[in-house]
């Protein structure tokens, strides 16, 4: 047996050497004395096993033997790594800054790692590619599928040896090497992207870019930097987490280290986190692979990865009144629309929503299902708003004309509340051509007909241009006003109706403060030619001019609010007044309060009256009893 050849400089690096090594190793011991040690003064062997004794008793030897190549001494224990189907890329840096020992270094790590995982068509498919000034493609991931033949074409790995362009890599590994037609699989079938970079120093071109458009199309990148590599560069480079995909180790010596964690992370891997799993409800992740779970009172369909609800309802056992619905938990009782689940859990009882809303209707609440009504007492119509009675006109004919103060002591907001005002008094108001007509001006320091008593012929109409009147502004020239209704809103080109059909005329004046003008001449003309006069006044308004605008007896003409927010309590009064079945009627004159017929009528109306109260006091004892039972029986 001859020794192994003499060391020339880094000779101690090449596999060959050591193998002759090892080799020698294994055989000399049954050349040697039994009795003989190696290394010590017992005995000094002569020839070939003096000269061996001395090259085994030095530290090269050993430090050879512990330094050997990884091709013997660093394979990964343990059983092969099954991840499921995987698309692996190595990304290796082969610049001439990596030393010719520390790319062969580099070189059996690649091979040890490849021992470890699970290589075929079906599971991990492995393409290896270098780069320095350019790229080379090793061999691709369609290539091989025994790890014999990947292992041949790394150890025939010749380095480029040139500059270190890690952002043309990373491109071409996007763009080729993980592309279906060098072997990757197709994106639809949702096989997980890795690729692992192995540098040692600072990019000579731009990698965060194209780092992140790898990792934007699901390529998982490592990062592994030895030695001189740049760590901002890395961390450019990774994916997130970084304190997971960026390593960084001293020397190619120890980047065993990196394959042993990379090896663990890899056979650990989460491939429910990875997507792709197609789980409706739950993934559970096992060693390779995973399964699919589903959520409490669904079970597995038939694909092993869909739900399906399980159907308490259809095993014929809830005893539901009207429906069943199945839940996590079992079987569960719903009522129709309108209807209320008892306390025994499958009963259904109607709901009384008048009992359970503030309906708020003002004479009578009917629930009818889902919802309710409101109802009127005969002879009297529900309003717009659904919910209030219209206590209004329903007999007579009048020829109404409003005249509003538009000066600027009203101020806007006040007077968008006159305006309201005015259309609670149309509210009342059966408004028609053949009932009661309805005028509008305005004045301040002019007069402005709004619209004149012939043009609208219904109560909508009517409010709708109420709401459209624009304030005027400036004074207050109410007697001017005066002049303008008796000269032109009571005419017939106005739209009031000849004298001779004995129409009553109202005009009812709306003021806040003291007339700029003479009032007394134009409001006793007014009376003379007929007029029905109101004055109402609000804040500062004058009481002497309200009574001169005023037909007789002024406690009935005359109405007074302190402040525009209080004016609806006036409704009523004016209500009473305006109204011909209750005050002023169509060919009727102004009676006496003390006349029989007079009494004999408020007696009529006062019984009427107190009737409906008993009603509504009828109706609502009957509410009460009816919450009382429902709260004894929740009880």
């Amino acid at each position: 047996m001859r020794p192994p050849p003499p060391l020339a400089p880094a000779a101690w690096q090449s596999p060959a050497w050591a193998r002759c090594l090892r080799r020698y190793l294994v055989q000399l011991p049954g050349r040697l004395r039994p009795s003989a040690p190696l290394c010590g003064r017992a005995s000094e062997p002569s020839g070939r096993l003096s000269a061996m004794r001395g090259l085994l008793c030095s530290p090269l030897p050993v430090l050879l033997f512990l330094l050997q190549p990884w091709e013997t001494l660093s394979q990964f224990a343990g059983p092969r790594c099954r991840t499921g189907p995987l698309d692996l890329v190595f990304v290796i840096d082969s610049s001439r800054s990596v030393r010719p020992f520390e790319f062969e270094t580099m070189r059996q790590f690649l091979v040890g790692l490849l021992r470890g995982l699970d290589v075929g068509p079906n599971a991990t498919r492995v393409g290896v590619i270098q780069y320095s000034s350019q790229v080379q493609s090793v061999f691709p991931l369609g290539a091989f599928s025994r790890r014999e033949d990947m292992e041949r074409a790394i150890r025939a790995l010749v380095p480029l040896a040139q500059g270190t362009m890690t952002g043309l890599a990373i491109q071409y590994a996007m763009n080729v090497a993980f592309s279906v037609a060098e072997g990757a699989r197709p994106p639809e079938a949702r096989v997980p992207r890795v690729a692992v970079i192995v540098t040692d120093g600072r990019p000579q071109d731009r990698v965060a870019e194209v780092a992140a458009q790898a990792r934007a199309r699901g390529i998982e990148i490592y990062a592994v930097g030895v030695q001189r590599a740049d760590v901002g560069s890395l961390r450019a480079m990774a994916s997130p987490p970084l304190d997971e995909h960026v390593f960084l180790v001293e020397s190619f010596n120890l980047i065993q280290e990196f394959g042993q964690q990379f090896r663990g992370r890899l056979c650990g891997k989460d491939l429910c986190a990875e997507g792709g799993h197609g789980c409706q409800h739950q993934c559970v992740s096992t060693p390779g692979t995973f399964r699919c779970a589903c959520n409490p009172g669904y079970q597995l369909a038939e694909d092993n990865k869909s739900c399906l609800a399980i159907d308490h309802c259809g095993f014929g056992n809830h005893s539901c009144q009207h429906e069943c619905v199945s839940t996590f938990g079992g079987p569960r009782c719903h009522c129709r629309e309108g209807h209320d689940l008892l306390p025994d859990g499958r009963s259904c009882q109607a709901r009384d929503l008048c009992n359970g809303v503030d309906h708020g209707c003002e004479f009578q609440c009917v629930s009818e299902g889902l919802s309710y009504r409101c109802l009127c007492p005969e002879g009297q119509q529900l309003q717009a708003d659904g919910k209030s009675c219209n206590h209004g006109c329903r007999e007579g004919h009048v020829d109404l004309v409003l005249l509003v103060d538009g000066s600027k002591s009203v101020r806007p907001q006040n007077f968008e509340l006159v305006k309201r005002f005015v259309n609670q008094i149309v509210d009342f108001l059966d408004v028609s051509p053949e009932g009661t007509r309805v005028g509008l001006v305005q004045f301040s320091s002019r007069v402005r007909t709004e619209f004149p008593l012939g043009r609208y012929g219904t109560a909508a109409e009517v409010k709708q241009a109420v709401l459209a009147v624009e304030y005027m502004e400036r004074g207050t020239m109410t007697g001017l006003a005066l002049r303008h209704m008796v000269e032109h809103s009571f005419s017939e080109a106005q739209g009031a109706r000849p004298r001779a059909l004995n129409v009553p005329r109202v005009g009812l004046v709306f003021t806040d403060g003291r007339s700029q003008d003479d009032i007394s001449v134009w409001a006793r003309r007014a009376k003379e030619e007929g007029i029905v006069m109101y004055a109402v006044g609000v804040g500062k308004a004058v009481e002497e001019e309200l009574r001169q605008i005023a037909s007789e007896p002024a406690e009935l003409h005359v109405s007074y609010s302190p402040d525009f927010g209080t004016m609806t309590h006036l409704l009523e009064n004016l209500r009473g007044s305006i109204c011909p079945e209750e005050g002023i009627g169509a060919g009727t004159e102004l009676r006496s309060l003390c006349e029989c017929e007079s009494l004999v009528e408020f007696q009529g109306r006062t019984l009427g009256a107190l009737e409906k109260l008993t009603q509504s006091l009828a109706q609502l004892t009957a509410r009460l009893e009816d919450l009382e039972n429902q709260l004894a029986t929740q009880e």
